[in-house]
């Protein structure tokens, strides 16, 4: 390409028209500061005034980029979708997120979004980009399990939420502004809302009866009890929390607090939780000491077999030579759950240690309990909550929506059995005794509920405190 009619703007800047096209627009050339490269620019048109004019706003534009340290040469979507693998790896090894989920990404991106994106620019890769993916993915691509062949909304809204990520990583290295993301959701684009495969209150009480009673006296030998016996408090510790798996790696003993008392007298275990790169402090019901106490009585007592003395910054699952469980028990999860007959859920989706977390949140909903809370307490968003679990909502406000119906009556549980905790423990709470206010009102007629009880009956029932 040789340059025609140039003419110097100033040292650094210059405007020409190209001898390899057939068209008269003219071209910028401008020096990028502080290094020995160029940047060309189409000036898009052939008014040669009007091009001076555009050559000094684009120059404008490169010095504003040096200034707030955005790359002045776009890369390419693959290139950042490659340093985005390398620190999820990263995050991997750190145990932030599991080796799973960054390999699932990982064939997200070299499957199908690196072949729909390709090398575009990531500084050209839109809403439009965005909102076109669940039709070039029908349309270019087979489901494995469903029936038909299709593509499920619920695979699609994975490798969405992988394309996203990428673009957040793009703006928070500074190749492109937070602006060109902010279009990239998922609510506008008619996808199946996903549902975690959570436990109903029928099959939780299952699983854990089973498991305390059969499947832990059945171990062959003193190691495999030891493994059972620490995966059955796991999996209790993991249902009444709410913990995500790589937040239950990352967990120490330092990290679970001491017995606390709220405003209403009753007692909580405060847990320190880092995960997601983010620390906040989740508050456990009181069962859940009870929990983690058996952990540490089976963990102390392996420990000082192998020689040495439990200390705070131990992790508190471990296996046992010692080690951190870095599969936080997969194999026994997938032993136990075959051998209760709930490896898969009623839709025929495979369960896993997401599961656990799954079912709180199900049992939590269906208490009543506020979604804003909720999700403060999960560390998600409101919005996750309410795409995974909106389907909870009429569950637990039948009583509201059935109400003035005949045939609809409210009645007390009769069985005289106890939840051990105001928490997910086998998906119950235990009901409030009614209190008398203090400001002088009447108090309530005996033998009638309070409204939150009333408002939560009808869930199933909770089991003994023992589990």
């Amino acid at each position: 390409m040789r340059m025609l009619n140039k003419q110097e703007l100033k040292p650094g800047l210059v405007i020409f028209q190209r001898s390899d096209v057939q068209h008269k627009e003219w071209y910028c050339r401008i020096k990028v500061p502080n290094i020995d490269k160029y940047k060309l620019c189409s000036l898009e048109t052939t008014d040669v005034n009007a091009a001076k004019s555009a050559a000094w706003k684009e120059e404008g534009k490169i010095q504003g980029k040096v200034e707030e340290g955005l790359p002045i040469f776009a890369k390419a979507f693959a290139t950042v979708a490659a340093e985005y693998i390398a620190f999820q790896k990263q995050r991997a090894d750190a145990h932030e997120i599991t080796h799973k989920r960054r390999k699932v990404e990982e064939g997200y991106i070299n499957t199908h979004l690196i072949t729909y994106i390709g090398n575009t620019a990531i500084t050209l890769v839109g809403e439009e980009k965005w909102t076109g993916y669940p039709l070039w993915r029908r349309s270019n691509g087979q489901g494995l399990r469903s029936a038909d062949k299709r593509v499920s909304d619920w695979t699609i809204r994975g490798e969405m939420n992988t394309f996203r990520s990428v673009m957040l990583f793009a703006v928070k290295k500074k190749y492109l502004t937070a602006d060109r993301v902010q279009g990239f959701s998922l609510r506008p684009l008619k996808l199946g809302k996903p549902r975690g495969e959570a436990f109903t209150p029928e099959e939780y009480k299952q699983l854990y009866t089973f498991s305390r009673y059969k499947w832990c006296p059945a171990a062959k030998d003193k190691r495999f009890r030891w493994y059972r016996d620490v995966f059955h408090n796991f999996m209790l510790c993991m249902t009444n929390t709410g913990l995500r798996p790589p937040e239950a790696s990352n967990l120490r003993r330092r990290d679970v607090g001491e017995l606390r008392s709220g405003s209403d007298g009753r007692q909580f275990v405060p847990i320190n939780v880092r995960g997601k790169g983010k620390f906040r402090v989740l508050v456990a019901p009181i069962n859940v000491n009870t929990y983690f106490g058996r952990i540490f009585e089976l963990t102390d007592q392996r420990l000082k077999e192998l020689g040495r003395e439990p200390n705070p910054d131990d992790p508190v699952f471990m296996n046992y030579d010692g080690t951190p469980a870095l599969t936080l028990y997969d194999s026994l999860l997938n032993s136990l759950l075959r051998e209760a007959d709930l490896l898969l859920s009623a839709s025929g989706k495979r369960r896993s240690t997401y599961s656990f977390r799954h079912t709180y949140a199900t049992f939590r909903l269906m208490r009543g309990t506020d979604v804003y809370i909720l999700a403060k307490q999960m560390g998600t968003s409101v919005e996750m909550i309410e795409d995974y679990y909106g389907h909870i909502t009429p569950v637990s406000n039948a009583d509201r929506i059935l109400q003035g119906i005949p045939g609809w009556e409210l009645s007390e549980d009769v069985d005289g059995e106890t939840a051990d905790s105001v928490n997910a423990g086998a998906a119950g709470t235990k009901s409030e005794k009614p209190r008398t206010k203090r400001s002088g009102r009447r108090s309530r007629p005996a033998g009638q509920a309070s409204r939150s009880t009333r408002r939560h009956l009808g869930t199933a029932k909770p089991p003994a405190q023992r589990r």
